[in-house]
């Protein structure tokens, strides 16, 4: 008898050290915020590094754009495809530094904000990530991630990969993106066939796509076009192309 009443107790005891206490809610709803954001950072992490060897399918604008136009023309093409000229026209255009810093230009930001919001400070990089990764717009949400993106895609893309994934992302007229659909809509050609003129117009249309053109420029656009072609010259003379063209 006294056998049993002892492998009774023992059993007892070891169904009360299985209990497990219950969470409260609070710690359980902090433990799925935090698997969410892990989970969220991960996917990140595989889209930067999924992206430096595969060819992003187009970001939430191109989508947007296609659904409200039914199609939109794009056609992938490699930096082997592509003229020299055009990148660095729009390096010149857009981001003369950008072999010079590491996604973020503090120079250029400091610049924009002295002069009002009336120009913006973004680096080639930092439109890569909005367009590839991000949305458009204004928010303080997107420019927080932009900034956040954009050092990692720096660290992990090399220079010539950003820009031949700008070259190919970025929205020449209503439902034109990337150099291959631009060089045929507005020039009837190739990428790999682009002029340094050609190149240095599809250049200057670049920050209102929609309301400039480069077959047919405006005087303001010939004269951008003049200034990007000199300032094309000057990067490759100065050395600031060669992250992208080695």
């Amino acid at each position: 008898m006294a056998k049993r009443a002892t492998k009774k107790t023992a059993s007892k005891k070891t169904t009360k050290a299985r209990t497990k206490p219950k969470r409260s809610l609070r710690a359980r709803v902090r433990r799925w915020v935090w698997r969410g954001v892990f989970a969220v950072l991960a996917l990140v992490a595989i889209c930067l590094f999924a992206y430096k060897f595969i060819n992003p399918p187009g970001g939430l604008y191109m989508l947007s754009e296609a659904r409200r136009l039914g199609d939109i023309d794009r056609q992938w093409a490699s930096m082997e495809e592509i003229a020299p000229v055009m990148a660095r026209s729009v390096v010149a255009a857009e981001d003369a530094n950008f072999c010079l810093h590491w996604g973020l230009d503090v120079n250029a930001i400091r610049d924009a904000m002295e002069d009002g919001g009336a120009r913006g400070g973004s680096t080639i990089s930092q439109q890569v990530v909005k367009n590839v990764y991000l949305w458009h717009g204004r928010s303080w949400l997107r420019k927080s991630l932009e900034a956040l993106l954009t050092p990692a895609v720096e660290a992990v893309w090399t220079k010539r990969r950003i820009i031949e994934v700008y070259l190919n992302v970025a929205e020449f007229d209503e439902g034109v993106f990337g150099v291959d659909a631009a060089a045929y809509h507005y020039f009837k050609t190739r990428p790999s066939e682009l002029t340094a003129t050609q190149a240095a117009r599809l250049a200057a249309i670049l920050p209102n796509p929609k309301g400039r053109s480069a077959s047919n420029p405006s005087s303001f656009v010939r004269q951008r076009a003049a200034s990007i072609v000199d300032g094309a010259a000057t990067i490759k003379a100065d050395g600031r192309a060669n992250c992208f063209e080695s």
